[in-house]
């Protein structure tokens, strides 16, 4: 497993453009398998999670190149079981399970994995598919699903955290194929179920209220290949904004999308950032002295439990007290323990992180352990005074593309290692 060795103190400075979202591509990707026509997708990033949602797709029969940035795909020939070790090894990997079951009215795939983040099940899609008529049972590891047809019916996909994301975009890919309508209730409104939304649109879905809590899919017979550009990460652009203001740099951010950025963008202001906007470009610096702000984690367009772990890193080096609310993950303050191994001062009281700020951080070795904690990490490594080395950074590699590669073209003192 690879580490990252990252020599601290030097402000970030320069342009970083920003790659496809992660949570959009996968989705998408598993999207073309509701036809037997040929799909192409343009801003894929190159992330691990990619390449393993690539090999589920061939493993189920389809074709998948790539060129540079673009993916085709072509599932004209299509089994409806999916490889258990390549499934379970990624919790994305699970959406495959909605376009199976809508185009060959069966699927059978195997309890997905992912980041230990805290408890993430399954069954809001479950029960999803077994409102649109599905028998679905779960044994040996494996959840299988099985209809003779598949009816639009009403349902209500809200859960104890509040909307489902890939959830709501599992369920809506079986729907587009079912036959009347489907009204989902309580469904996510994330730009990323959008995103995908507007592929299964592009590929002749008809579906209405994307955006919204309520979506309305009118079924029909078959979709056709398409054409469709993946969105950027906002999660990335957010990474990169707390990285510029942690180090006190200033960072121009391309191909951002700031209006899916609100959250976060109003509480860095709040916080004392500068942040200036032009069309998708945001440029990020920090002026004066940091400002103690609290957040409270929310479903989109609250502040993303997605980002939380990175402003946690602004707070430590902010004089005064913040408080932090984990609202969606009951366990993803794991990064909490190696941010005191670099001097911050937090404790968990329930599910809220009290930050005691202003303390300077030391460069130590810490271990991540998740993609958004390793993101943390990172940003708190190239603050600190010191050498960090974070490990397990194959986290990392899922969900942000070239990330060493990018930070230093910022400046960053950032060096992979490969571990033997």
């Amino acid at each position: 497993m690879d580490s990252l060795s990252i020599k601290g103190g030097t402000p970030l400075h320069g342009d970083v453009t920003i790659s496809g979202a992660k949570n959009a591509v996968l989705p998408i990707m598993a999207a073309t398998l509701l036809t037997a026509e040929t799909c192409v997708i343009r801003r894929v990033p190159n992330l691990s999670d990619v390449k393993f949602m690539a090999q589920i797709l061939t493993s189920l029969g389809a074709e998948v190149t790539f060129e540079g940035d673009t993916l085709q795909v072509r599932a004209a020939k299509l089994k409806p079981v999916g490889d258990y070790d390549l499934i379970r090894k990624m919790r994305g990997s699970v959406c495959i399970m909605g376009p199976l079951l809508g185009r060959l009215h069966k699927a059978t795939v195997s309890l997905p994995g992912g980041c230990i983040i805290g408890a993430r099940p399954i069954g809001l899609h479950l029960k999803g598919f077994a409102a649109l008529g599905a028998e679905v049972v779960v044994e040996a590891g494996y959840v299988r699903a099985t209809a003779k047809r598949l009816v639009g019916t009403e349902m209500f996909l809200g859960g104890r955290a509040g909307s489902t994301v890939l959830g709501t975009a599992n369920v809506m890919m079986a729907a587009v194929l079912a036959e009347g309508v489907t009204i989902i209730e309580s469904a996510a409104c994330e730009p990323e179920v959008v995103d995908v939304a507007n592929f299964l649109i592009a590929m002749g879905a008809k579906i209405t209220g994307v955006g919204s809590p309520t979506i309305t899919i009118t079924g029909v017979k078959e979709l056709h290949g398409a054409e469709h550009e993946v969105i950027p990460d906002r999660i990335e652009a957010a990474t990169y904004a707390l990285a510029a203001a942690a180090t006190d740099g200033e960072v121009r951010i391309l191909g951002a999308r700031p209006d899916h950025l609100h959250a976060v963008l109003d509480k860095m202001r709040d916080a004392g950032v500068k942040i200036e906007r032009n069309g998708t470009t945001l440029t990020v610096s920090r002026k004066g002295k940091l400002k103690p702000v609290d957040i409270t984690t929310l479903p989109y367009s609250g502040f993303p439990t997605d980002a939380q772990a990175q402003m946690m890193v602004l707070m430590a080096l902010t004089p005064g007290i913040s408080i932090i609310t984990e609202r969606i993950f009951e366990s993803r303050f794991m990064h909490v323990s190696e941010l005191a191994r670099l001097g911050a001062d937090i404790e968990i009281e329930g599910p809220s992180a009290i930050v005691k700020g202003g303390k300077p951080l030391s460069g130590a070795p810490v271990m991540a352990s998740d993609l958004r904690a390793s993101a943390a990490l990172v940003i708190a490594g190239l603050a600190a005074q010191g050498t960090t080395q974070v490990n397990r950074v194959y986290h990392l590699d899922r969900g942000y593309e070239n990330i060493d590669g990018k930070l230093r073209q910022l400046g960053a003192r950032i060096e992979r290692v490969e571990e033997t």
